[in-house]
């Protein structure tokens, strides 16, 4: 037998670091998806880390090489569908175009997020369920989101492409309408996620767009690019 280092590191039963690396990724986010889905069909606290396993065909104490619990799983889910919300906002705010026309490519990319499993994770589950810090940064993060919808209403209004209204109220209603997606799409529906999220891009801001511009409400906005996939 060849005796050489070469020889001895390629008959290692180990894998190398980064393939160890990738494959407890890959581990890791199976275990989120898995949760995530139990979690939409059975409530969070109808879900038990049994559960989980038992769908995975793994055993419970084999989930603690990943998470410490079943909060830390939740938060988890609820940070990726915050995560791709994040990339879009900063993607818009990168780009150019008036406060009407990030306004709407905002509701397309939020409401296509609001279609997936992460993001139905925003508004489907309490964040009284998590830890104190967590909380705090859920409420960070769900104040980053208003801003943004802020913003662009108070852009569109400054540079002429949205009447002047209550920007506030507005954005209110446009985050309300939006959240509420998560709720009660259904991935086997009449129309596909990207169909509704371009219609609700027109509707909800059919009466803020300013007059000379009310003929283009039909058009729907230019896509940014699309974040990461997820599940539905």
């Amino acid at each position: 037998m060849d005796g050489s280092p070469a020889s001895a590191a390629h008959q290692s039963p180990w894998m190398p670091f980064e393939s160890r690396r990738r494959a407890r990724d890959a581990k890791r986010e199976a275990v989120l998806r898995t949760a995530v889905q139990l979690f939409l069909e059975q409530g969070y606290h109808g879900t038990t880390l049994n559960d989980v396993a038992e769908r995975l065909n793994i055993t419970k104490p084999a989930l603690y090489n990943y998470f410490r619990g079943k909060d830390e799983i939740l938060y988890e889910c609820w940070a990726i569908g915050q995560e791709r919300v994040d990339d879009c906002i900063a993607e818009i705010d990168s780009g150019g175009g008036t406060g009407l026309t990030k306004l709407r490519k905002l509701i397309v990319r939020y409401a296509e997020v609001m279609t997936t499993d992460y993001g139905k994770s925003l508004v489907r589950f309490d964040v009284r369920d998590l830890t104190e810090h967590n909380r705090k940064i859920v409420r960070t993060a769900k104040k980053k989101i208003d801003r943004a919808f802020r913003a662009y209403i108070t852009d569109g209004i400054a540079d002429g492409s949205i009447r002047p209204c209550d920007i506030k109220l507005s954005a209110f209603a446009i985050a309300g309408s939006l959240n509420w997606i998560g709720h009660w799409y259904q991935p086997r529906g009449a129309l596909p996620a990207e169909e509704i999220a371009k219609e609700f891009a027109i509707r909800l801001t059919e009466g803020l767009a300013a007059k000379q511009l009310r003929k283009k409400a039909g058009k729907p906005p230019a896509s940014v690019k699309r974040v990461r996939g997820g599940t539905r």
